[in-house]
């Protein structure tokens, strides 16, 4: 009796085989009516191929003692063996033999684990047995009645480059087990919710950061096995840590053992190179319009949310998936049915999916990292949107960062940078972002784009950070930022912590900190992200002083939040602050104290509002506000 049935081999072909990941593949398994004989079934999708063969350390790597079978109809391209008597770790790959006599070798695209680079072979894993612990954390996703009314301040980590053991041959990687001992507590301590990790699906090449993939089942093996990176999103529950992963349903790499040209034909991309090759990245594009790949790329999302307990997924480079022409010049791409360029089985697949996985994982998230102006992105799909959970805003971050670096002097002229995006705000759920991708190809450190010399630098970015704080919209800052790395950064050495031990740098985190466990601790800041109720200007026009006030309100309308965010050195020893309300209003944050290097120059802890016509206000109070001086109020 075959493993893959005839009700699995409907459901592939469907694109709705919802656990293909515990069907195709390599897995243990005990033949029906034979006892005791326990072995591994393999199943493959390749239905161009002439044969298949399985080889690996188990045979020798003989290329024919162990053919494959190609189950009934031969037409859905299905293949299988049993073998009995293997062992969890045996290395193994497929020979494909094509129609034209060619012989590929080729990694299983359904392996749960990998031999660890520069190996290409897939590995028999059992990733069945553990034992999960974080039911109560589950069980509370569930619970969650509105997810966008949580708070999600994100540690972007790539963990090959977060830390790392010296003087090691193996390139000193932390493992996940490491990461368990080391990265939870620290990003527990700090005051992040989530951490977003980069680079574990399965991939050969470590400068692409793993946003080139070739394993899309299985935790890369840089950093253990499977059931050790099962153990750390255990452990991230268990300290009430969410996990986001990266997911690559963009594109996949040219590597011969990868899914290019996987059964001698265009299985998995287009066969149209204009549809299916991006030029730029010298990658292959996914064939969205064929049911089998649609299940492939469903399949593995599933797996990750629902096997690994993973909360998020962040889907890299949505726009080049919507737009036929993405990167391309005209004749390198087709128009659609329309004759326009939207690729409307992306569109589909997009919808499909996020429905899919929202529906089965309340709770859980779908992140679009999409860099246009494509309307409802994080729209139901019962208006045309995609129906992501969240949208990275691409446009905060570059106008953000246009005025960070611009000299002080010059911030007057652009002060609309700053305010802008509230002017689209509640058109998308939105992450505002300070990824990997700003700190890296000459693009300077998050401090080293800050103008000025010394301690200048390093007043600028605190006054950016409680900015983007206070401003509406999750959080997301990369590794090494919160302590204001100064290199920019390089996957190939780990952040440098030894930084810590300047007064400057030790201040830095220690604002972030701050800032992010009044986050946490404050609805206001949070609950209301896409909606006006939830913010409101006190001077959005103050452009000659280069100072911006605004309130953060909650839906019980208790505990509010004044930001006062000063962006020039010049320092306004009577500040006049406007003000919603005649009440006392408490300072809870100030750059100027002494633990965040400022100088710690005595202040009252509270200021009460009094009747006045200031910018408009009916009340309002003086503060004395430093140069690049934050303040935050609570009343």
């Amino acid at each position: 009796m075959a493993n893959f049935t005839e009700l699995d081999r409907y459901l592939f072909g469907q694109a709705t085989h919802y656990d293909i990941y515990r069907k195709l593949g390599a897995h243990f398994a005990e033949v029906k009516g034979v006892k005791g004989v326990k072995g591994v079934y393999f199943d493959l999708w390749a239905p161009n191929a002439e044969r298949v063969f399985v080889i690996g350390s188990f045979n020798g790597w003989n290329e024919t003692a162990n053919e494959m079978t190609r189950l009934k109809p031969e037409t859905m391209g299905i293949y299988e063996l049993f073998i009995p008597g293997l062992q969890e770790g045996e290395l193994y790959k497929y020979l494909i033999e094509t129609k034209d006599g060619k012989r590929l070798y080729k990694a299983d695209p359904y392996a749960n684990y990998a031999e660890l680079r520069p190996g290409t072979a897939s590995a028999i894993a059992d990733i069945e047995h553990f034992k999960w612990t974080d039911s109560k954390w589950m069980e509370n996703r569930k619970k969650e009645e509105d997810v966008y009314a949580q708070p999600m301040a994100i540690y972007e980590v790539h963990p090959g480059s977060w830390k790392r053991h010296p003087g090691r041959d193996d390139e000193g990687f932390y493992s996940y087990r490491d990461l368990v001992t080391y990265l939870i507590p620290y990003v527990k301590e700090m005051g992040y919710t989530h951490i977003e990790l980069m680079g574990i699906s399965e991939y050969p090449f470590d400068g692409s950061w793993g946003y080139q993939v070739t394993g899309y089942y299985a935790p890369t093996s840089r950093y253990g096995k499977p059931e050790d990176f099962a153990y750390f999103i255990n452990e991230c529950h268990k300290n009430k840590i969410g996990v986001i992963l990266d997911w690559v349903p963009a594109h996949f790499p040219k590597d011969a053992h990868g899914l290019a040209e996987f059964d001698g034909t265009c299985l998995y991309e287009y066969a149209d190179p204009r549809m299916g090759e991006h030029p730029d990245w010298g990658t292959k594009i996914f064939d969205y319009g064929k049911n089998e790949v649609k299940n492939f790329l469903i399949g593995s999302a599933l797996m990750w949310v629902e096997h690994y307990h993973i909360d998020g997924l962040r889907v890299d480079a949505v726009a080049s998936m919507l737009y036929l022409d993405y990167g391309k010049e005209e004749g390198q791409w087709v128009r659609n049915k329309y004759g326009d360029n939207k690729n409307l089985e992306a569109i589909e697949f997009f919808k499909h999916i996020n429905t899919l996985i929202l529906g089965r994982n309340h709770g859980a998230v779908m992140i679009a990292e999409e860099s246009t102006a494509w309307p409802k992105v994080t729209g139901p799909v019962e208006e045309d949107g995609l129906n992501f959970s969240y949208k990275w805003n691409m446009g905060w971050m570059h106008d953000f960062l246009d005025y960070m670096k611009l000299d002080p002097y010059f911030r007057k002229n652009n002060h609309h940078k700053m305010t802008f995006a509230m002017s689209y705000n509640a058109s998308e759920h939105y992450i505002l972002v300070l990824s990997h991708d700003e700190v890296v190809h000459l693009k300077c450190s998050m401090l080293n784009k800050m103008p000025g010399l010394g301690r200048d630098k390093f007043q600028n970015l605190m006054a950016g950070y409680a900015f983007m704080l206070g401003h509406p919209g999750k959080k997301l800052l990369f590794m090494g930022q919160e302590f204001a790395q100064l290199q920019e950064w390089s996957e190939e050495r780990e952040l440098d912590w030894y930084l810590l031990e300047n007064p400057d740098h030790k201040h830095m985190q220690d604002w972030v900190k701050a800032l992010l466990h009044l986050y946490q601790k404050n609805p206001c800041l949070y609950e209301l992200d896409g909606n006006w109720d939830g913010f409101e200007w006190i001077n959005a026009d103050d452009a000659d002083r280069s100072i911006y006030s605004f309130v953060r309100k909650s839906k019980d309308g208790k505990n509010n939040m004044l930001f006062v965010c000063n962006f020039t050195p010049v320092a306004r020893p009577d500040y006049r602050v406007g003000v919603p309300k005649k009440k006392t209003y408490k300072l809870v944050l100030d750059s100027d104290a002494a633990e965040f290097g400022g100088e710690g120059v005595e202040k009252p802890v509270s200021y009460k509002a009094v009747k006045s016509e200031c910018d408009g206000r009916a009340f309002s109070f003086a503060y004395p506000l430093s140069g690049y001086g934050i303040a935050v109020f609570k009343y």
